[in-house]
């Protein structure tokens, strides 16, 4: 195993990833790990060490967690999973990255602790920045600095008000305005959608059905099956050909509930604690609005909106590891006016391990959508999981 980037798509897997092309990562760390069903009644998850065997930095956090903390790494240092694990035989120590790797997040921790009072400044990236060998030397300048090129124009400081522009407030009324406004959005209950997915130069067709209250199912159509992504509105599931069903969790079970709510842009103003604007940065020529919104105990999501329309460019929201945070980065192109809103027919997906694209060629608002598209089908009982 190289150091060199990950491929986008890895062992010609393609996944219904709309939402959370993250998880099949994890089953390519996991594969054979614990059945994905949870008893919602259990008063207390399992540990890593309780699921997973040779545990030794990463004890006493959620098991569910310990995925999400492997693709922390492999996206700060550029690698794949076999980079520090022996194929088949994750519990073995016996390549020295995995030793280095251990060594590593205690001097992480042990940084944090005793110099940022235990709050999570210092991560893996800080150092690697999606290499093996951290960056210790600043990189000459490749070519002229041009205007345009500042990552945000403007940019208020911590605490201060942002009186030479539109408030955070006044950006999500407009942004409702330019979809077609409450009273248009609120008539809209389902929505049935035709289109094809692209991961590199594969394309292949997609189905993707939305239904109140925050139901979302999407069906990628590959050579070897569908690949499925649902979320019935309080829990999701991924279906893939020849794989148990996986249960989503965390930070995806977040994302999923955003992206299925119909009515997003009408709930902006209810869903941040507090949102202000951060100056301004260029989106594919267009300059935009930059909003970061706080949510209580979650991660602040930051969203992009177009300066002359109003509409929405760009959402970017993070998923909470124990190492740090992982970005999820949604661009929003071709918009076009389906059952009297606007919505996007095109929007590219973007992770530390790869991208997608979907481009719609069909919608239909308020079209019948059977409540069973959503249904998670059993799992069966799983034996002890893939050792860690």
């Amino acid at each position: 195993m190289t150091g060199n980037r990950r491929k986008p798509i890895r062992r010609g897997l393609i996944v219904s990833a709309i939402l959370f092309a993250i998880c099949v990562a994890a089953s390519r760390v996991a594969q054979g790990q614990a059945g994905s069903s949870t008893n919602t009644n259990t008063p207390s998850p399992k540990k890593t060490e309780e699921q997973f065997k040779n545990i030794q930095t990463l004890k006493g956090i959620p098991a569910n967690q310990l995925i999400p903390a492997m693709q922390f790494i492999t996206a700060s240092l550029g690698v794949e999973c076999e980079f520090c694990h022996v194929q088949g035989a994750f519990e073995k120590d016996d390549k020295k990255p995995k030793q280095t790797a251990r060594k590593m997040m205690e001097m992480m921790f042990a940084i944090n602790k005793e110099n940022f009072d235990g709050h999570r400044e210092v991560t893996c990236y800080s150092c690697h920045r999606g290499a093996i060998d951290p960056v210790g030397t600043p990189s000459v300048m490749t070519e002229e600095a041009k205007p345009g090129m500042e990552v945000a124009k403007n940019e208020e400081k911590p605490g201060e008000g942002g009186s030479s522009g539109p408030n955070a407030e006044l950006l999500f009324s407009k942004y409702l305005q330019a979809v077609g406004g409450a009273t248009a959005t609120d008539k809209i209950t389902s929505r049935a959608m035709k289109g094809t997915i692209t991961f590199g130069d594969r394309n292949v067709p997609i189905e993707i059905f939305s239904k109140d209250p925050n139901k979302r199912v999407s069906y990628t159509h590959t050579p070897d099956g569908d690949s499925i992504t649902a979320f019935d509105g309080h829990e999701g599931w991924l279906g893939a050909p020849k794989r148990p069903v996986r249960e989503m969790h965390g930070p995806d079970v977040d994302a999923a509930a955003m992206d299925a709510d119909l009515h997003f842009a009408a709930h902006l103003k209810s869903m941040f604690s507090d949102a202000k604007v951060r100056g301004t940065e260029k989106i594919d020529g267009h300059d935009a609005y930059v909003v970061v919104g706080q949510r209580e105990a979650k991660p602040p999501v930051r969203l992009y909106f177009d300066e002359k329309s109003g509409l929405l460019l760009r959402l970017v929201r993070f998923g909470e590891t124990p190492l740090g945070l992982l970005p999820t980065q949604i661009d929003y192109a071709d918009y076009r006016e389906a059952g009297g809103v606007k919505i996007p027919f095109r929007w590219t997906l973007a992770r530390p391990g790869g991208r997608f694209a979907i481009q719609v060629s069909e919608v239909k608002e308020n079209a019948p959508v059977d409540d069973a598209k959503f249904a998670k089908p059993p799992t069966p009982q799983a034996e002890n999981s893939q050792p860690k």
